[in-house]
């Protein structure tokens, strides 16, 4: 493991006397941070490159334009390859009560990225008065409630037999077994693998695929590939194949994703959105999206 390039309170935001601030990095690098938590609450923006990060007992991917909301507590670890830009958000752990206490990818809108921008610690005009950073703080907290998260959500199976078939699955993100031949491949009958998949992971063999798939796209097109070469790594036969499937999940084809993410301007509608929902009992509690191959 590879460490990570020094961020000025990188190791010490806890200790940082402002209830809400931010830290602006810019770096090349490959290799990963080492695992580490704080009871302040993260946002990681990505403003340009694709970030990787382990936390909450999975895999998240950040694209361009979209951030990862980490509760206070939670241990995570990021992992980048190439050139990155990223902004953290740092937020007292009062303040954060109102927004989810599990991890997400969310949207971030032209508004709300300024509000990140502005909490900079090391702008010149981060110096304000308080009641000018309290009523900042509060119009930054109603936005981040109001959110947009991504639906791109892949938890991570716990049985030996599945975690063989997809750890398979994403080193080998373009074979298109069916659930029969991988049943073979782990030993498990496909009735078994079908309430095992639905049991641990809340959703079908296929749709498990499909958001693989998604996370896997994102983070290639966000680097730049083109539509035809990420299709065809993934095993679609056609382009027009590999569209309707992004299509089926995200709302939208991959050019309008991300057109949306420069214009601020997102189509896909009816979001949950990151502020905490105490009635809601459907959300699976797992890890969201797509793991980068290790090198």
């Amino acid at each position: 493991m590879t460490d990570f390039p020094h961020i000025p309170g990188f190791e010490g935001v806890d200790n940082v006397q402002r209830p809400v601030f931010s830290l602006i990095t810019e770096t090349t690098f490959v290799g990963e941070t080492a695992p580490h938590h704080h009871n302040k609450a993260q946002l990681m923006y990505v403003i340009g490159g694709v970030l990787t990060l382990e936390a909450a007992g999975g895999i998240w991917t950040v694209p361009p334009h979209c951030a990862l909301w980490i509760p206070g507590g939670v241990s995570h670890a990021g992992r980048m390859a190439g050139r990155i830009k990223i902004a953290s958000l740092y937020i007292d752990p009062g303040l954060a009560a109102p927004l989810d206490r599990d991890c997400g990818i969310l949207f971030v809108q032209p508004f709300l990225r300024e509000l990140i921008l502005r909490f900079d610690s090391l702008s010149p005009k981060a110096d304000m008065d308080c009641g000018r950073e309290a009523r900042l703080i509060s119009v930054l907290l109603d936005e981040l409630g109001a959110a947009p998260l991504e639906p791109i959500h892949l938890p991570l199976p716990s049985d030996r037999r599945l975690r063989r078939l997809t750890e398979s699955m994403i080193e080998n993100p373009g074979l298109r077994f069916t659930i029969e031949e991988w049943g073979a491949r782990v030993g498990a009958s496909n009735r078994t693998l079908s309430r095992l998949f639905q049991r641990e992971t809340g959703m079908s063999f296929v749709r498990w695929r499909q958001q693989l798939h998604v996370g896997l796209a994102l983070q290639r097109l966000a680097q730049g590939e083109l539509v035809t070469n990420v299709a065809g790594e993934l095993g679609y036969e056609s382009i027009s194949a590999f569209i309707a499937m992004f299509r089926r999940m995200l709302g939208t084809t991959p050019a309008r994703y991300f057109g949306e993410m420069v214009s601020g301007v997102p189509e896909r509608r009816e979001r949950k959105t990151l502020a905490r929902d105490e009635g809601d009992q459907t959300i699976v509690t797992a890890a969201n999206i797509v793991p980068l191959r290790r090198p």
